[in-house]
């Protein structure tokens, strides 16, 4: 097999000198070339046609944003973002990046080698398995949701969770964007470095027209309300006081390489919620989720899983799917369509 061919776009010649290295000391690797800014970048990718791109934001000429925006439509490529801790990521993952890595604050070379060998080398083989068509497709017009959706009056006791990882954050978004504040209390999980869900949630809510938040230990679970894991080293819960739902988030060890996981979420909503609840499965690589998927609907709950053909990466529905964890398998556009549907027979 034939190794993944990387282009590395950065400015810090000190860093992209040491990103060059590190990353070809994996056999998986070919750095086959580097720009340091975008200009340079478009010409190394129509020579050598690289696999995966890792590109900064920050970069001189011409943003990496923007480059991204000009780029995806005519040559769309897997791309995995290094970004400081910043809101701009998400306007990179918009408009069609993979995934994104936090740029460690550390100067060490010893740190630094370690960031890269142990978090970017994932991101880029993962990425490198990104649909292209999925690329596209992010880059192009927002979908619009077909038809109005009203929900009728429901108690509180219903509850909606939901599990992403790569190319999640947009399509959590797509999602999220189209359920209204009749929706029950909504709990998510989407895989991300600390720091960075707060941005996301602040984005979500200034975006949707639900209230979303990172949660915190005892925030209710309300209907129109949205509450999201913060990433780190804590794992988020559901749990039920004095008859009210509500989430616990501590510290627990990473499960499925995961901390917060998808799997620890869904199955406290198995036990808390039981017949309740609604499970939601997005795009990401791995498994992380789809056994709790399954124990949700065994304990009565209804649940969802994004298709192949709208996944980035189709690999947490598909284990969901394949192990019968999926009761409705729908296009991503199609998912607030059929949880408004769901949830008026519950």
């Amino acid at each position: 097999m034939r190794p993944i061919r990387v282009l590395v776009v950065e400015d810090s010649l000190v860093f992209r000198e040491l990103l060059v290295q590190n990353l070809n000391k994996d056999p998986a690797i070919e750095v086959v070339a580097t720009a340091k800014d975008p200009f340079e970048a478009r010409d190394a990718i129509i020579e050598h046609k690289p696999d995966v791109m890792t590109l900064d934001i920050e970069l001189p000429r011409m943003n990496g944003i923007e480059f991204l925006q000009k780029l995806m439509p005519q040559y769309p490529l897997p791309v995995v973002v290094i970004s400081a801790l910043s809101d701009k990521v998400f306007d990179a993952l918009n408009a069609g990046a993979v995934d994104f890595v936090a740029k460690p604050s550390v100067t060490g070379r010893a740190q630094l080698e370690d960031f890269i060998q142990n978090e970017l080398l994932v991101k880029i083989k993962i990425a490198s398995t990104a649909k292209i068509s999925q690329i596209k497709q992010k880059a192009a017009a927002a979908q619009v949701l077909q038809g109005a959706q009203a929900l009728t009056q429901k108690g509180s006791d219903l509850i909606v969770a939901i599990g992403a990882s790569t190319g999640g954050t947009e399509a959590i978004f797509s999602v999220v964007k189209d359920f209204g504040p009749d929706i029950p209390g909504v709990v998510i999980v989407q895989h991300m470095p600390p720091g960075f869900t707060s941005m996301y949630a602040k984005r979500l809510d200034n975006q949707c027209r639900v209230q979303v938040k990172e949660a915190r230990t005892g925030d209710r679970v309300l209907p129109g309300h949205v509450l999201i894991a913060p990433g780190g080293d804590e794992h988020m819960r559901l749990v039920k006081v004095n008859g009210v739902y509500q989430v616990e988030v501590k510290p627990g060890p990473r499960v499925n390489g995961h901390c917060p996981s998808v799997e620890v979420l869904f199955d406290s909503v198995a036990k808390v919620a039981g017949p309740k609840a609604l499970g939601i499965i997005l795009t990401g690589m791995g498994g992380d989720g789809a056994k709790g998927l399954l124990a949700m609907r065994k304990a009565g709950a209804h649940t969802i899983g994004q298709d192949e053909s709208t996944c980035v990466v189709y690999g947490m529905p598909k284990v969901a799917y394949d192990i019968g964890a999926v009761e409705y398998q729908e296009k991503l556009q199609d998912i607030a369509k059929r949880t408004y549907a769901v949830l008026n027979k519950m």
